[in-house]
């Protein structure tokens, strides 16, 4: 992904208003993210634990979305969950169910579509082995990086449309 803006981003949100995506806590170290290990940006608000956002390039634009974490009951340590993005385990809360209202008429109606994501969003890392699940163990895969990492965009760009188009 290449290094974005503050403005960029926060132009980008297709599932909030313009005085939300103005108003919301955007990474302190937005500057210094490793722009060329990221598929996405995401991050959650330290704020407001159950804020979640997600900003990715796609056809040569931003498209922004904010999500809200449920917080579920916790499962024991040796249970797993798995990413839909990235399909990383993670064991003991690594993976939460994360919503996002729809866009248009639907989302003015209070519709919401979700998907289980890392809780820490960052996807990218862990599949490039930047970043270990923490008490998960790795599933070994024949696909290399890059095909891993076009394998979490197209999960992602699914997710975006189901947002954007129900």
């Amino acid at each position: 992904m290449r290094p974005v803006t503050e403005h960029e981003v926060r132009t980008s949100f297709i599932n909030c208003s313009k005085g939300e995506a103005k108003r919301l806590d955007l990474p302190r170290d937005l500057p210094d993210r490793p722009w060329e290990d990221l598929d996405f940006l995401g991050w959650r608000d330290p704020g407001a634990p159950e804020r979640a956002y997600v900003v990715a390039e796609r056809d040569g634009s931003l498209v922004g979305i904010a999500l809200r974490v449920t917080s579920g009951v916790s499962r024991g340590f040796t249970s797993r969950s798995m990413c839909s993005l990235c399909l990383t385990t993670h064991t003991s809360g690594g993976v939460a169910l994360m919503t996002a209202r729809r866009t248009g008429e639907a989302g003015r109606q209070g519709n919401t579509v979700g998907q289980y994501l890392c809780t820490d969003l960052d996807c990218s890392l862990y599949l490039r082995g930047k970043k270990e699940a923490p008490g998960a163990g790795v599933v070994e895969e024949s696909l290399t990086v890059e095909e891993k990492a076009a394998r979490t965009r197209a999960n992602l760009y699914s997710f975006l449309d189901r947002v954007a188009n129900g």
